[in-house]
């Protein structure tokens, strides 16, 4: 009897999925992650302007037509570059151009008018958050968040998780500069704008040219392209993308040298591994989902799930796991601590006194003034106790056992 080879199905293949131990080994702190349209596609399927820059570009001229903002022989010319034209990215840049004045400022213009028309009540669309949940878990462990896209999905959809979300674009220098220097845990920086904001939408380096010639902020920008990891998923025309190359790509020497990441579909393996050839040049290595779009979200999900396991913990975001015991027994410590009524000196505003060990053995990168608590008051031991979530050791245990014994 002939042995019949079986197929794997999709389950089984998902259980075996593998990671780049590289990527999977970096801290949350270490990734900055750039969202591209299969992200909103995946998450908010009935809406098809999300889907691609075509489908965006399509819906665009649809609205144009109905709010009667371009000329019908514009919006058939527009409608044929579609089709035949190869670069998307060019026709958008020209149909931003032919719906904004003439002097070329960006405000007011028609182009947000239809953006705002085919965005409408995005957050009734979300049907599958899956994604998103797992950027905001990223998030909270300190990875930060930049978007080629218009839409706001993800801003919507974190301050449903009472996250404080914000939005920002080139525009406003001190905020791009808060969120270059890791100071807006939840900020999504929007480097195409915001359809939400005339003044932000830009397709065109031109219309940066103030960001790309501020030397303060092109610096920071560029820090981050040398000191963190990209990690690039739902991107397809990403690096093809003028604003993007004259922020990070063309500015920065050295690009082999760097470890970024982007996450594609697998079309063919003939492309997929050319793919993977040309963006090593680029100091990017590619990594496929799957060969169908529907493995996205959860190739997404196990991908956040696999880095949210690294133990170092971020000031501010969700600290390691402490074991109840152990802070059964540091709570029982601090109890034992001199009470202010007890404490000899008069003056406890600084909170220091002669230091006395407890008998605590504490890492050492955690040592500070308070650590050998001696005559601190209790509040302040209990707070730094909380704070730092400090791992108890032996000598603690020993501690404890004996004054029970």
């Amino acid at each position: 009897m002939d042995s019949v080879e079986k197929t794997p199905n999709r389950s089984e293949q998902k259980s075996s999925r593998k990671f780049l131990k590289s990527l999977i080994r970096k801290q949350p702190q270490e990734l900055l992650l750039v969202i591209g349209t299969g992200v909103s596609a995946a998450v908010a399927p009935g809406i098809p302007a999300l889907c691609s820059w075509r489908s965006c570009i399509e819906a665009v001229l649809e609205a144009a037509e109905q709010l009667e903002v371009l000329h019908p022989g514009d919006v058939a010319e527009f409608r044929r570059k579609v089709t035949k034209d190869r670069d998307l990215l060019v026709v958008a840049h020209d149909l931003i151009r032919k719906m904004s004045p003439r002097t070329g400022d960006t405000k007011p213009n028609f182009f947000q008018d239809c953006l705002m028309e085919i965005f409408d009540n995005l957050e009734l669309h979300i049907q599958n958050p899956l994604v998103l949940q797992s950027i905001l878990s990223l998030m909270e462990r300190g990875t930060m968040v930049l978007t080629t896209n218009y839409d706001n999905l993800l801003e919507l959809f974190g301050q449903q998780q009472n996250k404080p979300m914000e939005s920002l674009d080139l525009k406003d220098k001190t905020k791009v500069l808060q969120w270059a220097r890791g100071h807006m845990r939840y900020g999504v920086l929007h480097i195409h704008g915001l359809y939400t904001d005339p003044c932000g939408l830009v397709l065109d380096p031109s219309g940066y040219k103030d960001v790309t010639q501020d030397a303060e902020v092109m610096e920071a920008l560029q820090n981050l392209y040398r000191t963190k990891s990209f990690l690039f998923v739902g991107c397809g025309e990403t690096l093809r993308d003028q604003i993007f190359q004259a922020l990070f790509l063309y500015s920065v020497p050295n690009k082999v040298d760097l470890e970024h990441y982007m996450v594609v579909l697998k079309e063919s393996e003939d492309h997929f591994f050319k793919q993977q050839a040309d963006m090593l040049l680029h100091g990017i290595k590619v990594v496929s989902y799957g060969d169908c779009f529907d493995d996205f979200p959860g190739y997404v999900q196990d991908l956040a799930s696999q880095i949210c396991k690294q133990r170092s913990p971020v000031p501010g975001g969700p600290g390691p796991h402490v074991n109840p015991r152990e802070l059964g027994l540091l709570e029982r410590a601090a109890e034992r601590l001199p009470s202010p009524a007890e404490a000899p000196f008069p003056d406890l505003g600084s909170c220091r006194g002669p230091e006395r060990s407890l008998g605590l053995v504490i890492n050492a990168d955690q040592v500070d003034s308070t650590t050998l608590l001696g005559n601190a008051c209790q509040d302040c031991a209990k707070r730094k106790l909380e704070e730092n979530g400090i791992e108890v050791a032996k000598k603690l245990r020993q501690s404890e056992d004996a004054g029970g014994s």
